[in-house]
């Protein structure tokens, strides 16, 4: 697992050249916000998270229980998920709003754009999160 990468994984620096390419700017991987955020926009008050769904547990046709060892892969998994709670909750707590852009929505051009297409109007919302998948 440790050369499992937490930074600049495909998913996320997709995410980030849109958003970038339409003009937003943003900071990554803030330390003094909980969680780290992989994208923050503190012009729009918000934070993006971009989960793997592996990791995350999203149920998604791309996530699927390990065979093997799988107490261990329950506890791991269960544990990201109770993480994902209490992060949001404290980031929400601190007026930040909240993007969760799963894996999968990255892996068909087309869902992606519209998924983009979506962050960006949520942005310029006031509605405090938004969930991305498929």
């Amino acid at each position: 697992m440790s050369g499992i990468k937490n930074k600049n994984t495909k998913p996320e620096l997709m995410v980030r050249k849109a958003l970038f390419a339409d003009g937003f700017r943003y900071r990554l991987n803030d330390a003094k916000l909980p969680g780290k955020p992989d994208i923050v926009l503190k012009k729009h008050k918000a934070v993006i998270f971009v989960h793997g769904c592996f990791w995350h547990g999203h149920n998604c046709r791309y996530f699927v229980w390990p065979k093997s060892n799988q107490a261990f892969w329950q506890k791991k998994i269960m544990g990201n998920k109770q993480n994902d709670k209490i992060v949001r909750k404290k980031l929400s707590e601190l007026g930040y709003r909240i993007c969760v852009v799963w894996e999968c929505v990255t892996r068909d051009r087309n869902q992606f754009a519209v998924a983009m297409n979506t962050l960006e109007n949520w942005l310029d919302s006031s509605d405090s999160f938004l969930e991305l998948s498929i």
